[in-house]
């Protein structure tokens, strides 16, 4: 049963709240990472590319106790009713830092996966890409206002006008004191005072979002190092 739900767009510090909600007892924290690296969790969201199918939200996330980053934060409305007790936490950062991420993104993410000869060690990645890409292509087309192609750029005005109305609706549809919005540059104080728990003594607050990480990362894996996925070390 979800206890935090993560609210933000992916590229703003999604890794990082994985990370700190793990360490601060709200894991398994799902993300976006779970999906690409486990079949069966892609089977089990790839139903919900249909808008008027109505998930089990208990199968679909069964095992986590956190969840942030897309897809699970592109149901943020339906997660928040399902959970009433749960709390809400929405990650924001600057509007051009966070499209220049997601361009960075998408350009050596699926654009890369669809266009250069692989090494096997991506296979499973490519599967699960392509089991749930209905449902990417319905996230970013509602949740950007988007129709540009799987794996092609964003519109850099229309996204940050996306992702600003995204944050203002957040705001407006939750209570004050079921919603933290939070920069993860703030560090461990808003958040733990948030989910009431205290602050890891002696501890710096994990800060992973590090696009220079993920092409890195990306590029081992096309040379066929088997490394594990490069989305768990990014947000």
């Amino acid at each position: 049963m979800l206890k935090v739900i993560g609210a933000g767009f992916p590229r703003t510090g999604t890794s990082s709240m994985k990370a700190a909600l793990e360490r601060l007892g709200f894991g398994p924290c799902h993300h976006m990472f779970d999906v690409g690296s486990d079949s069966d969790r892609a089977r089990r969201w790839a139903p919900l590319a249909a808008r008027d199918f109505e998930p089990d939200w208990e199968y679909v996330l069964e095992g986590f106790r956190s969840s942030v980053d897309w897809p699970a934060a592109f149901f943020w409305r339906e997660l928040a009713e399902a959970y009433p007790e749960a709390k809400v936490v929405l990650t924001v950062r600057d509007p051009h830092s966070w499209i220049a991420s997601m361009q960075t993104l998408i350009a050596n993410g699926p654009a890369r996966l669809q266009s250069e000869k692989l090494a096997p060690e991506m296979a499973g990645l490519v599967e699960n890409m392509m089991t749930t890409r209905p449902l990417l292509e319905r996230m970013i087309r509602e949740g950007l206002g988007s129709d540009r192609a799987f794996g092609e750029l964003l519109d850099e005005k229309d996204s940050i006008m996306a992702f600003e109305r995204h944050v203002a609706t957040v705001k407006e549809s939750l209570p004050a004191e079921r919603l933290l919005v939070f920069d993860v540059r703030e560090g461990w104080e808003p958040l733990c005072r948030f989910l009431g728990v205290d602050v890891p003594a002696g501890e710096p607050f994990p800060h992973l979002n590090d696009s220079k990480v993920m092409q890195e990362s990306i590029e081992r894996l096309m040379q066929g190092e088997n490394i594990g996925l490069p989305f768990h070390r990014t947000g």
